[in-house]
């Protein structure tokens, strides 16, 4: 007799499969090849010496005491590892097998990273010696072992407020007891709103902790360093309202092609540490599926620039007196507020002076400074370019000027607004060729180098400001951004 089966009936049916023999075959089968992937590792965890590691290196990615790594390994002498040595790490009792790192990036947190590579929370953090799950940052250096290192691919879906795991589930055509399998969930019952979760394979994976609206969240250059220029990209959505926040600091994103792009400039003098670094967004009008937006913040760390001690510098007495500074200050900060929308500029900076003398600079970018033997409470706002009283300085990049008068510290002083936050800056001139709105042009003739305001010499002072921020000229002489 031949029975007629209707298959999209079957298809709802085996949602509701019997859980317990549903659940034992799944747990015999993972564990019966995990067995099998560790059967030919050695006992304990150990890591393979790659090509540039040295011994303290190791010891402090893996958080453990050049000692007590030395001890573990019978090594006498820290200098003498080669390239395909197995070290032992001790201090990680129940890990078993080949340890790898990997660099984290910006969007994930310890939940997602256990999504990520199935491997439960506690562990995860144990073997990263996590204290908190705020302690993952961007750039960091995660130990994940070898045999989990197989990440669960599929595009991430999240769970929306009056949406239960089933209906999700069946919205994407996939069995809800894989999604819980796949998330370490106790049940169906127990993911929540804002829950994102990972298993769909019909699409590529992204940031664990954002929704799937955003496909990628990428900082170049990590990790962040005093003084220096870094680049946030996102890429998701059209028509998405991105905004954000380092430490408080605004961050504005400009639309570029398919990605959202913002520059962020990060202070000399910004004490090194971790500073909560915010990224929210508002979803286009018409897309209820993924609610009003979201709201994601990740701790980030700021490392010391390693900027050197000037000399104690003698100066007029004037141009350090604070009822000088101060308002000359206050005004020169308030030019740089500003956000053009429109970039001007495109690929990396000109020189501002003539050829003889771009590779000739006579103070760098951040160095500590002590005027007329007062403390070090200082630091050098930009690049000293070589040159005297009459040497020709140029426009960078096109932009326009915002500022062309004399000031008692900065001297015959020029400010040029390039869009997206960015200006350059000009002091000590001895003459100023262009005029408030006048709009420049690369390689443009805009002023005469000199010894105006607060010199020790003739030169060009020269500032890069990213959102009102100075940062160091040379990367944006050597780099295009973004």
């Amino acid at each position: 007799m031949i029975v007629s089966v209707d298959l999209s009936q079957i298809r709802f049916l085996r949602y509701f499969l019997y859980l317990p023999v549903f659940t034992a075959v799944l747990s015999l089968l993972f564990s019966t090849s995990s067995v099998n992937a560790q059967s030919d590792l050695p006992d304990g965890p150990f890591y393979q010496v790659q090509e540039g590691d040295t011994l303290w290196d190791i010891a402090l990615r893996f958080r453990v005491p050049i000692d007590e790594l030395q001890q573990a390994n019978g090594i006498t002498d820290a200098a003498q590892i080669d390239v395909g040595n197995q070290l032992v790490i001790p201090g990680l009792e129940g890990i078993q097998g080949l340890l790898e790192t990997r660099t984290m990036t910006y969007g994930e947190t310890l939940r997602s990273l256990s999504r990520r590579y199935r491997l439960p929370e506690e562990k995860l953090a144990r073997l990263n010696h996590l204290t908190s799950p705020n302690s993952i940052n961007p750039g960091s250096m995660l130990v994940i072992p070898a045999q989990y290192d197989n990440p669960t691919s599929g595009r991430r879906v999240g769970v929306r407020a009056g949406k239960s795991l089933l209906e999700l589930a069946m919205l994407n055509d996939v069995n809800p007891w894989e999604l819980v399998l796949a998330n370490n969930l106790p049940g169906t019952w127990s993911a929540l709103p804002g829950d994102v979760l990972v298993g769909l394979d019909d699409e590529t994976d992204g940031p664990g902790a954002f929704l799937e609206a955003i496909e990628d969240v990428s900082i170049e250059d990590l990790p962040f360093v005093q003084g220096k220029t870094m680049v946030i990209r996102i890429r998701g959505m059209p028509g998405i309202e991105l905004s954000g926040s380092l430490n408080g600091s605004e961050i504005t994103f400009f639309s570029m092609g398919d990605e959202y792009v913002a520059l962020l400039g990060i202070h000399a003098m910004q004490e090194p540490g971790l500073y909560p670094l915010n990224i929210s967004g508002k979803y286009p009008p018409g897309e209820p599926y993924f609610g009003d937006g979201f709201d994601f913040s990740q701790s980030v760390l700021i490392r010391d620039g390693d900027y050197p001690f000037d000399p104690v510098l003698t100066v007029a007495p004037e141009t350090i007196d604070p009822k000088v500074t101060e308002p000359e200050d206050e005004l020169w900060e308030s030019l740089g507020v500003n956000v053009s929308p429109k970039k001007l500029w495109d690929g990396v900076f000109q020189s501002p002076v003539p050829d003889v003398f771009k590779d000739c600079w006579t103070s760098l970018y951040g160095s500590r400074r002590s005027y007329n033997g007062g403390p070090y409470d200082y630091y050098h706002t930009g690049l000293d370019l070589c040159g005297g009283v009459g040497t020709e300085i140029f426009a960078p990049a096109p932009g326009r000027v915002v500022f062309a008068e004399p000031l008692t510290v900065r001297g015959m002083a020029t400010v040029i607004d390039h869009g997206w936050g960015v200006y350059t800056a000009y002091d000590h001139q001895s003459e100023i060729y262009v005029e408030h709105g006048n709009f420049v042009e690369p390689g443009q003739l805009i002023g005469l180098g000199g010894a105006t305001g607060r010199v020790t010499g003739p030169h060009l002072h020269w500032e890069v400001w990213v959102g009102g921020i100075q940062v160091d000229p040379l990367d944006w002489l050597m780099k295009s951004f973004p």
